[in-house]
């Protein structure tokens, strides 16, 4: 039903990254399961809004099936997300001339909870880089290298993955980033940030086989891989938070949270984070509020 070929517009005209290729293409067989056994459609034109309706309806209150076997509730924002993915797939079916009316227009997301960004406090952050202690083989460099440059930058784990050596401007003091919609911006480096990175590299050149010109590398010579960032992260922050998630995006929160804290200009943050607008960037100033609140109720006499 038009899969393949919206699959293909997305990654070629749209150029969107592979991973949010993969979850539209997820969401869209999910979708064409439904319409099969629950209304027995082949034909994407004989689908209307009450059909589509139907299947957010199942989505919201049925509760999904686990890896494990356990049964886990679908949240609203990852509904909402499977109904982004319906809106831009029927937009392409209007550009395609398969469709003359849209029963998108009809279908109302449902509200997403308001979720303040979890962050690591500085006290933790300074524990972490100074006081934790990380091996002084391969692996240890790579491992703090990786923490460093995730929480000095904001960016994000698969900008990380995806660093090549030449994009670290050792003169311009700069690391070029390729975001998400293949569009590059530019981070600052500081000048320890720069040390480190000449040491990794100088390091890993010496004591591994290097295969190709990737930043990260595993022992093999290899790209680094997501999963591989992601326990790497995780093992760290455990030593020093008690966070529910300890996830790589969480050092890019804590990077934000941390700037806006400082003093940082919201529109600089936005530049930095490589945010398509400021809305994104403003859900950092929760934080910040929450922070002020604590502060006046804990010395204000009126408070």
């Amino acid at each position: 039903m038009h899969k393949e070929a919206f699959t293909n517009y997305l990654r070629f005209e749209k150029r969107l990254s592979p991973h949010t290729v993969l979850a539209y293409s997820n969401d869209l067989e999910q979708f064409f399961i439904y319409l099969k056994e629950a209304y027995s459609l082949d034909d994407i034109k004989e689908v209307n809004h009450a059909i589509i309706r139907s299947w957010i309806v199942s989505l919201m209150s049925a509760k999904g099936r686990a890896r494990n076997g356990e049964e886990n509730k679908i949240s609203p924002r990852s509904v909402n997300r499977k109904i982004s993915t319906l809106k831009s797939f029927y937009k392409y079916l209007l550009r395609e001339k398969v469709l003359e009316i849209n029963p998108m227009h009809k279908i109302q997301s449902p509200k997403n909870p308001k979720r303040l960004p979890v962050f690591v406090e500085e006290s933790k952050m300074n524990a972490l880089i100074e006081d934790v202690k990380f091996t002084d083989d391969f692996e240890g460099r790579r491992n703090l290298l990786i923490i460093e440059l995730l929480y000095s930058t904001g960016m994000r784990r698969i900008e990380l993955v995806n660093l090549k050596e030449a994009d670290i401007n050792f003169h311009n003091s700069t690391v070029k980033v390729l975001g998400k919609r293949n569009k590059e911006r530019l981070i600052p480096l500081t000048s320890e940030m720069k040390g480190l990175i000449k040491e990794y590299i100088e390091y890993r050149n010496k004591y591994i086989q290097v295969k190709n010109n990737f930043l990260f590398l595993t022992e093999k010579g290899n790209q680094i891989y997501p999963g591989a960032v992601y326990r790497i992260v995780k093992g760290s922050l455990e030593k020093v938070t008690t966070l529910a998630k300890k996830s790589p995006h969480v050092l890019r929160h804590t990077f934000a949270t941390h700037l806006l804290n400082n003093g940082a200009n919201l529109n600089a943050i936005k530049e930095l984070l490589g945010h398509a607008n400021l809305a994104a960037t403003q859900i950092y100033t929760h934080n910040t509020i929450e922070k002020l609140k604590s502060v006046y109720s804990k010395t204000h006499p009126k408070a």
